[in-house]
């Protein structure tokens, strides 16, 4: 057997570049480069073996872990999961700072692998700079808080461990039932020590990425029960996007004249004025969307996870006789609401459902025009909140409708947390799949530049501009990889919306008997010690000059406009700030979300909104 001696660490980046993908016969290199932040944990060893013997991998320097890694899921989430980057941080603080981005990309099931230092195994120095020593546990370290955020995690304590290990991150990163963030700690000397590893570890390996037919039992069953049904309504999830359905789901709902509504994951699956998309569905949802819910006796979930703001906490569906039928490559999402588990691929099923149907005849029972009705209905109320004027300055819903009419529809939009998902979900109307980038799984704030960039890195050579659609709030929590946008020439704009604080949270608490506290960005007031003096005047254009990227600061909707225009024209990374007025954004639209009020409270008001809750609950379903 012929064997090469290489530390461990170069073993690992050789492995990783030899690594592909294989989708319909379409092969691709699943690893693209690093993004990696070098401390004592990690530069002597990843460090070096990058340095010295990349191969065809590229580091990207990142300027905060959490940061980096989140692009890395951004650039891999607008890959449909086919390609990614491995994320390197020191041990100790900067491993600690990637564990809520792994918890990000586990929840939205996007691959990430993660490569943080760790202990010395052989403990000689012990302890060493950055390690957490447990008394009761000495073999527990920093990195064992991956554990509860990753799919696959293991810690290489001897160098040729890595062998196995590598295999299973490779089975998990690749199975699109399975994938979300794999960790593998890395002890400081174990990644410099050698091994004779097996030539054929470095091989060229493919890994195929079949697709999974639902059996042909669970079709029949799910064909026999919509028989029985007259108005059906599919929910469109990212699974539906990243099985590249979208043909497959648009000519099942029109053979069967079926509406279709859709999750923040799975917006764009359909263009927005297709006649049969009828947009979001529940807590940001449309009106269209939410009364066809209502009175649905079947859903038919498409790679949907049915979070609680798909399902207005479990309130959206209130027909009697609702029944579920779910597509999903995951057991874990395919039986939930007890419904008919159809265990596949996006893409096979619907085809494969779509013939069984075909054989019966079907047809929903919806009424001449009622569909488009609704959705006539829903299209002028969007028209209405983009024109909506506000005395006090630009209302959000308008900025909005600003930006819609004047990027190019090929253009990416990237959001995560805050008032603006809600606004998107409903509003936004994209007419290419892959052109709405929402992570709203873990609702992540600081999630929106650094998934610009990576969405940006994702189209490098697509001739389109990526946005960041960003709030104050969201932007103060994490900006680093504004940085690394400038470093790379990767361009992204950013549009922040500002309207001086977390005023999403501000919303949520006035609707459930709150005055409103500690939530918007103004001084303390010295005579009552509250913070509620004025707002904070917060220069964001300054800031972003500062960094090296060009800005605007706008006052109106033409200045807007006209900045947008000129961004485009900019060939760096660019910063748009808007302000907005706090509360112009939407809510309601037949939609509740449960968020638990307290049942004692001195504030009647808080009182009369847990009596609400209780009433709402009871209307709820509890499966």
């Amino acid at each position: 057997m012929t064997t090469i001696r290489l530390t461990m660490a170069q073993a690992l980046v050789r492995f990783l570049d030899a690594q592909y993908v294989s989708v319909d016969g379409e092969e691709t290199k699943f690893v693209q480069g690093v993004m990696g932040i070098f401390g004592h944990g990690n530069v002597t060893g990843i460090g070096e073996a990058l340095e010295y013997s990349p191969g065809s991998l590229t580091l990207i320097q990142g300027k905060n872990e959490q940061g980096m890694v989140h692009a890395a899921a951004a650039f891999a989430k607008q890959k449909n999961r086919l390609q990614i980057y491995a994320c390197t941080s020191s041990i100790g603080p900067g491993a600690l700072n990637m564990v809520t981005a792994a918890a990000t990309a586990t929840v939205n099931r996007i691959p990430v692998l993660l490569l943080p230092g760790d202990n010395f195994a052989s403990r000689q120095p012990d302890p060493v700079l950055q390690q957490l020593e447990v008394a009761s546990d000495y073999t527990v370290s920093a990195t064992d808080a991956f554990k509860s955020v990753s799919k696959y995690w293991d810690r290489i304590v001897r160098p040729e461990q890595l062998m196995a290990a590598a295999f299973q991150a490779m089975r998990v990163l690749t199975d699109p039932a399975e994938t979300g963030a794999v960790t593998l700690a890395l002890p400081q000397d174990v990644q410099t020590e050698a091994y004779d590893y097996p030539e054929a570890f470095f091989s060229k390996r493919i890994h195929y990425i079949d697709r999974r037919p639902p059996a042909q039992d669970a079709v029949q069953r799910a064909a026999e029960l919509l028989r029985g049904k007259k108005r059906p309504l599919i929910i469109a999830g990212g699974g539906a996007l990243y099985a590249s359905a979208t043909n497959e789901l648009r000519a099942f709902a029109e053979a069967f004249h079926i509406p279709v509504a859709e999750t923040q994951a799975g917006k764009s699956v359909l263009p927005w004025n297709h006649p049969l998309n009828v947009g979001a569905v529940g807590v940001t949802g449309t009106l269209a969307a939410n009364l066809l819910a209502r009175e649905a006796d079947v859903v038919i979930g498409v790679g949907t996870r049915y979070s609680d703001f798909t399902t207005s906490s479990k309130s959206a569906f209130t027909n009697e006789e609702v029944q579920f039928i779910n597509l999903n490559v995951s057991t874990l999402d395919a039986a939930k609401w007890g419904g008919a588990a159809l265990t596949g691929d996006a893409k096979l099923g619907l085809t494969l459902l779509a013939d069984a149907l075909a054989a019966t005849g079907y047809k929903s029972t919806y009424a001449d025009n009622e569909i488009a009705d609704l959705k006539k209905t829903w299209d002028a109320e969007v028209d209405r909140l983009y024109a909506l004027e506000h005395e006090q300055g630009l209302a959000q819903t308008h900025a909005l409708g600003v930006i819609q009419n004047t990027i190019d529809p090929s253009s990416v939009i990237v959001c995560a947390a805050g008032s603006l998902p809600g606004d998107l979900h409903r509003l936004w109307r994209p007419e290419q799949p892959k052109t709405y980038h929402m992570e709203y799984g873990f609702s992540c704030m600081g999630y929106e530049v650094s998934g610009a960039f990576g969405a940006a890195l994702a189209t490098a050579g697509e001739d389109r501009e990526v946005y960041a659609v960003v709030g104050d709030g969201s932007y103060f929590m994490l900006h680093s990889e504004l940085i690394t946008s400038l470093q790379e020439g990767v361009k992204i704009t950013i549009l922040l919306f500002d309207n001086h604080g977390f005023q999403c949270i501000h919303n949520l608490q006035r609707g459930h008997g709150s005055e409103g506290f500690g939530n918007e960005f103004r001084y303390r007031e010295a005579s009552t010690g509250k913070l509620t003096g004025s707002y904070m005047p917060i220069d964001f254009a300054a800031h972003a000059r500062s960094l090296g990227a060009k800005s605007y600061k706008v006052s109106s909707s033409e200045e807007l406009k006209a900045a947008l225009e000129q961004a485009k024209q900019e060939t760096v990374s660019t910063l748009i700030e808007i302000p907005v007025v706090p509360g112009t954004n939407t809510s309601g639209y037949e939609s509740w979300w449960n968020v638990g009020v307290p049942e004692v409270s001195v504030s009647d008001k808080v009182l009369d909104a847990h009596e609400d809750m209780k009433q709402r609950i009871r209307a709820a379903r509890m499966i």
